[in-house]
């Protein structure tokens, strides 16, 4: 990440945390936590401290010996005392034991004391830092019993990493980029407290991911903050999500000088249409808006692609706000800036990219999103977990994330990853399809019956299939990605559709090259690969295996 990007907004680093408090780096041992906090010490013109290296002065001797000398009780009770001794100093930058803050009283005692960031990383990453390392007394044997025992210890400290509300993860990352994320993540802290912050670099400046709890109340704010222009704001939404969170989001806008008018258009995808965006057309006219007038996208994934599409368009380009109000729009189609209506043919095929001013996303609002509509968000979260997060999958097909705001910015970071190396989808960013090609067929086909992440679901596990299939990936894997699916409550087959119908409805899907058919198919958790034109007997194999006998006639 450029690191202009971080600071440009900034007036220095030291208004990333306040005068006279330190900066904690926490989380597991192995994921950088001293690499890093040397990296911002040097940065911030601060002093580190590394915990360990001071209890090993005050013991005499290395962590390990201390344990089988002293005992762990011992060990912990030291980190207590220096806990509360480094919280009475100022200005330090401090990188934790691993253990150290599992302690709800010493997280309390240092997060007292200025801004805590816990780094995360998955199993297989640390078991590859830590491995070579003698002095874990932790993590004892060979390698086999390392993982078990890491896999262990991340599971009993989930809650208590999970009450940090500012993480970064660090898995295939390198250190630099690693402290340029926590400084952004610090950036969003000072603007709204707990907030983090993720940038996004785009062809003609860049935009923030702000992701908090409650932020949806300082809206305005961050529109203001961002100088996106005051006077009118169109606000897109639906009835269903006025009634809820409109009143919330017109008081913030009206608190930093917007005047939000309300722009309402029917509910479902039947209606992400032409007509549809005629209709608001007709509304921004009657506002009176003009071409610096935001649009403020208050929605799921219809919503948000078509007040993007009518701001890309509306006097030849409009601000645009993207406020997601579902799981799947948070994860998936608020980021990126491709927006778009359906045509009769086929979804999504009248389109254009639009990059917003700043995409808000609150998970306080998914409080009110149907079970099913948030079980649709969750397939796509799985498929980010398997295209580049496989700390976020394991969660996902074990006891789950630790909260909410965690899984969701770990989604979307790795959305933001792809779309940041491939803006306009001409190389990587084709991988988040994932699942689209049969998902798509499959959606309409239904009539929209399923929920587009319900058919991504199936999609997917199609996709899984045709890989093994290819022999491009192993049946374990296939089937971890089924049981995960199964496990969430999403559907794995589809039911009174007919396979020739279906087949023929994704020679229609945009991401075909003639009539060829491009498909992104699993290798691996974390690891998946574009193909072209496998074969119409390999992708009808696929496709019959995810519908019902009933539905082949």
């Amino acid at each position: 990440m450029d690191n202009s990007l971080v600071s440009a907004d900034v007036q220095s680093m030291e208004n990333l945390v306040a005068d006279g408090c330190n900066l904690t780096l926490t989380g597991f041992m192995g994921t950088g936590k001293t690499t890093v906090g040397r990296i911002l010490a040097e940065r911030m013109g601060r002093r580190l401290v590394d915990m360990d290296e001071l209890i090993e002065t005050e013991f005499g001797k290395p962590i390990a010996q201390i344990f089988s000398d002293d005992g762990e009780e011992q060990f912990r009770q030291a980190e207590a005392r220096l806990c509360q001794t480094l919280a009475a100093e100022t200005g330090l930058v401090i990188a934790t034991g691993g253990g150290a803050l599992v302690s709800d009283e010493n997280r309390q005692t240092m997060e007292a004391s200025g801004p805590v960031v816990c780094l995360a990383a998955g199993a297989d990453t640390i078991l590859e830092r830590v491995e070579t390392f003698e002095d874990r007394p932790l993590l004892p044997g060979d390698r086999d019993e390392k993982r078990r025992n890491i896999e262990r210890l991340l599971q009993d400290r989930r809650a208590a990493y999970g009450r940090i509300p500012l993480r970064v993860p660090t898995d295939g990352i390198d250190p630099e980029t690693v402290a340029e994320r926590v400084l952004d993540t610090l950036a969003g802290n000072s603007e709204i407290a707990g907030m983090t912050r993720i940038t996004v670099p785009t062809p003609e400046g860049h935009y923030h991911i702000c992701i908090g709890e409650g932020i949806l109340a300082h809206a305005g704010r961050l529109l203001s903050n961002r100088d996106v222009a005051k006077g009118k704001a169109a606000v897109v939404t639906n009835a269903d999500i006025a009634k809820h969170y409109a009143n919330v989001l017109s008081v913030s806008l009206q608190q930093e000088g917007y005047t939000p008018v309300l722009c309402l258009v029917p509910e479902g995808e039947a209606h992400k249409t032409l007509a549809t965006v005629q209709e608001l057309y007709d509304q921004f006219v009657a506002a009176e808006l003009d071409r610096k007038s935001p649009i403020v996208g208050l929605g799921g994934g219809v919503i948000g692609d078509m007040a993007g599409f009518a701001a890309a368009t509306y006097l030849r380009g409009a601000p645009f706000v993207q406020i997601p109000t579902s799981l799947l729009a948070m994860v998936d189609a608020s980021v990126g800036g491709k927006t778009a209506v359906d045509l009769p043919q086929g979804k999504n095929l009248v389109g254009a990219f639009k990059q917003p001013e700043v995409v808000i996303i609150d998970p306080e609002v998914l409080a009110e999103l149907p079970a099913a509509e948030f079980r649709s968000g969750l397939a796509e979260t799985v498929k980010h977990g398997i295209l580049g997060a496989p700390e976020l999958f394991h969660q996902l097909e074990g006891e789950g994330p630790a909260n909410l705001t965690q899984m969701i910015a770990d989604a979307v970071r790795v959305k933001v990853d792809v779309v940041i190396e491939d803006p306009f989808e001409r190389g990587r960013r084709a991988t988040l399809n994932l699942g689209h090609t049969f998902g798509h067929a499959i959606e309409q086909v239904s009539g929209y019956s399923l929920r587009h992440g319900e058919a991504v679901a199936i999609g997917t596990i199609a996709a899984a299939r045709m890989a093994v299939a290819l022999n491009r990936c192993d049946a374990q894997t296939a089937s971890r990605i089924e049981t995960c699916l199964n496990r969430l409550e999403l559907p794995t087959k589809a039911s009174g559709l007919n396979l020739e119908e279906v087949y023929a409805m994704m020679f229609k899907d945009k991401k075909r090259s003639g009539r060829m058919l491009r498909f992104i198919i699993p290798q691996a958790i974390g690891d998946v690969v574009i193909i072209d034109d496998p074969g119409e007997q390999v992708v009808l194999d696929a496709l019959a295996s995810v519908l019902t006998d009933e539905s082949h006639g």
